[in-house]
């Protein structure tokens, strides 16, 4: 028999996988918003969404892509953490 702990299920990652998405896109959405407010206030230049699709792309994406980034991080780190724990065992 086998001395290593067994495989956690799957569903003890969702609620890590959860709180990164979140924060991801939350953090996302921040830097989209900080991009937009310093060309408006700062540069007295405000982006014109609607006149661009590329523009309109980039300001969905960017929050999308920080939720996904956030996601997995939180579950990478999940992962450590359960292994670190049970190294100390």
């Amino acid at each position: 028999m086998s001395t290593r702990s067994p495989a956690h299920p799957p569903s003890a990652r969702v609620p890590a996988a959860l709180v990164g998405l979140l924060v991801g896109g939350a953090a996302g959405f921040l830097l989209s918003e900080t991009v937009g407010a310093f060309s408006a206030f700062v540069l007295g230049r405000a982006l014109d969404v609607a006149g661009t699709g590329v523009l309109l792309a980039a300001f969905i994406a960017v929050p999308v892509i920080c939720a996904v980034l956030g996601a997995v991080i939180a579950v990478r780190r999940a992962g450590q953490n359960r292994r670190s724990h049970h190294r100390g065992r």
